[in-house]
C-alpha cells in the first residue's frame, strides 16, 4: 500500500460486501490512473478540486481557485449552472438510457435541430458521440464512406497538419500532429495519411492578436500533395480552423479560404475539427461563422453542454447525409451508415446540451464574447514584458503565452508554472509543454481578467 495511501482517509462504500467489495474501501490514490498526468509528481501533492460554481473551483479544503481554463477548454457557461444543473436532475428522473441502434427518444432529434440552426450553410444533420475523440473519428469514417458511396472508393487518403491534435483514437492520432501521441503508437496508425505545415512562425507572427498577417500561402502545399498522391486518393482534410491544444495557434488572414477554395475543386472533403473553438468560444457559434468558411463537416464537443456531461458530434452537410440516403435507396430496412456508441445521444446529456444552447442564447454569451475581446487581448499582452515570455498569441477568448524553456528540460517550466498557479496562487493554468494556454469561461468578468493576468505572473515569477 502506498503512502498516498497510508494517510488518506476511509469513505463508506454503499455496496454489498458479499457482491463488490468491502462496505469501508480506503480511498487510495492509487487506484486511479489520472490520464496525460506524471502521476507519481500527482499522487505526492495532488491537484484536487471538490466542486465548482461559476467561475471557480473549489479544493476539498475549501480554497477557490479561479479557472481560468474552462476546465479543458469546455466549460463555456461557468460551473455547475443552475438551469443546467436542473435539467439533468430532471432527465435523470424521467428517462435514464434509450437505445442508440434502432432506437431514440424526442430530445436526440430536439437537440440536432438546435445544432444544425446554429451551423452555417447547409450543414443541417448531426451524428451523435460521446467525446471529441469519437467525434474526430466519426468524421474520418465518413469520409471515407461517403466516397465508396459514391463509386469512389480509392479516395482513402486523409490528410491533416503539424501541431494539430484530433484526440486519442487511432484515427485523430494518425491526422493528428502532436509528437507524442504519434511516437507511442507509432506502429499502429492508420497508412496514407499525410500532414500539412503548421501555420505557426515566430520569426513573422511574434505577439499578435487575432488573425496573423503571415501564412496564407501555407494552405498551397496543399497543391502539392494532390500532385503527388492525385486527387482521386484523397478523401478528406481535417484541420482545426485554431490549433488549440497545441498553443493557440490562429489561423493566418486567408488561409482556411484557400483550403476550402483548392479541397472544393478537387472534389476533397473540408473537416473542421471545432472541439474547442465552438459553441461561442471564438465570439461565434462556430469559428467556421468566424471566418466566413463552410467546410463538408464540423466536429464538435466540450461546450455543447458546458462540459456538464459527456456530448459530441458531427455536423454533416445535406449532400453527404443525402448521399448515405441514396446509397440503400429502396431497401427500407438496409443500414447507411455502419457506425455508432451505444451512449449516443443520451439523454442526460441531450437535456444537459439544450438547458445550455438555452443558456448561450439568454445570456448572450456568444456575443459577449465577441465584445470582450479587445480588452482581453489588452490585458494579455501586459505580460509581453515578462522576462519569461517568449511569444503571445490570441484568439477570441484563448490566449497562450510561450514561456523560455529550463535549459536542457523542455516543458518542464510550463509544467512549474501550472503547479505553482494552483498551489500557491489559486489560479488554474493549462500547460502544453512550455506554453500556457488560457481560455475562461464565457462569463468573466472585466474584474476577473484582471485577476488571471495578475495571478498568471505571479505564477510566472515564481518559476523565472
Amino acid at each position: 500500500m502506498s503512502a498516498a495511501c497510508d494517510a488518506a482517509q476511509e469513505f463508506t462504500a454503499m455496496t454489498p460486501p458479499d457482491d463488490l467489495g468491502p462496505a469501508v474501501t480506503p480511498n487510495d490514490l492509487d487506484a486511479f490512473w489520472v490520464p496525460f498526468t506524471p502521476n507519481a509528481e500527482f499522487k505526492q501533492r495532488p491537484r484536487l478540486v471538490a466542486r465548482a460554481e461559476g467561475m471557480h473551483y473549489y479544493t476539498p479544503e475549501g480554497r477557490a481557485v479561479l479557472d481560468a481554463t474552462a476546465g479543458l477548454w469546455c466549460a463555456n457557461a461557468g460551473h455547475c449552472r443552475k438551469p443546467i444543473v436542473e435539467a439533468i436532475q430532471k432527465a435523470a428522473a424521467e428517462l435514464d438510457f434509450a437505445p442508440s441502434f434502432q432506437f431514440s427518444h424526442p430530445k436526440a432529434f430536439e437537440l440536432a435541430s438546435r445544432i444544425a440552426a446554429l451551423a452555417p450553410g447547409d450543414l443541417n444533420h448531426v451524428f451523435f458521440g460521446n467525446s471529441g475523440s469519437e467525434a474526430d473519428d466519426t468524421a474520418l469514417k465518413i469520409a471515407l464512406a461517403y466516397h465508396r458511396a459514391r463509386g469512389e472508393g480509392s479516395r482513402t487518403r486523409l490528410i491533416g497538419r503539424e501541431r494539430a491534435y484530433h484526440g486519442v483514437g487511432f484515427g485523430g492520432i494518425s491526422v493528428g500532429g502532436m509528437v507524442l501521441n504519434r511516437k507511442w503508437f507509432s506502429g499502429a496508425m492508420l497508412p496514407g495519411v499525410d500532414h500539412l505545415p503548421h501555420t505557426y512562425s515566430r520569426e513573422h507572427q511574434a505577439f499578435t492578436t487575432g488573425q496573423p498577417e503571415w501564412g496564407a500561402h501555407l494552405a498551397d502545399d496543399l497543391e502539392r500533395m494532390i500532385a503527388l498522391h492525385d486527387a482521386s486518393t484523397i478523401a478528406a482534410v481535417i484541420v482545426e480552423p485554431m490549433a488549440g491544444s497545441t498553443g493557440v495557434l490562429p489561423p493566418p488572414k486567408g488561409y482556411l479560404e484557400r483550403l476550402r477554395e483548392i479541397t472544393s475543386k478537387h472534389g476533397i472533403l473540408l473537416i473542421f475539427d471545432e472541439v474547442i473553438t465552438g459553441y461561442g468560444r471564438l465570439g461565434a457559434s462556430f469559428a467556421a461563422e468566424r471566418f466566413g468558411v463552410v467546410p463538408d463537416m464540423i466536429t464538435f464537443a466540450k461546450g455543447v453542454t458546458s462540459a456538464s456531461v459527456p456530448l459530441s458530434g458531427v455536423i454533416a452537410t445535406e449532400d453527404i447525409y443525402k448521399t448515405f440516403a441514396d446509397s440503400v435507396a429502396g431497401a427500407d430496412h438496409a443500414i447507411d451508415l455502419f457506425h455508432g456508441y451505444t451512449y449516443s445521444a443520451h439523454p442526460l446529456a441531450c437535456a444537459a446540451g439544450l438547458a445550455t444552447l438555452d443558456l448561450y442564447r439568454d445570456e448572450g454569451l456568444f456575443e459577449r464574447v465577441a465584445g470582450l475581446e479587445a480588452m482581453w487581448a489588452d490585458a494579455i499582452m501586459d505580460l509581453k514584458d515578462h522576462p519569461l515570455v517568449e511569444d503571445i498569441r490570441q484568439l477570441g477568448l484563448t490566449a497562450a503565452f510561450d514561456l523560455a524553456p529550463v535549459p536542457g528540460t523542455p516543458a518542464r517550466r510550463g509544467f512549474d508554472a501550472m503547479r505553482a498557479g494552483f498551489h500557491d496562487h489559486d489560479i488554474m493554468l493549462r500547460a502544453s509543454a512550455d506554453t500556457i494556454c488560457l481560455s475562461p469561461p464565457l462569463i468573466v468578468s472585466e474584474a476577473e481578467i484582471g485577476e488571471i493576468v495578475a495571478r498568471t505572473r505571479k505564477a510566472f515569477d515564481q518559476v523565472a
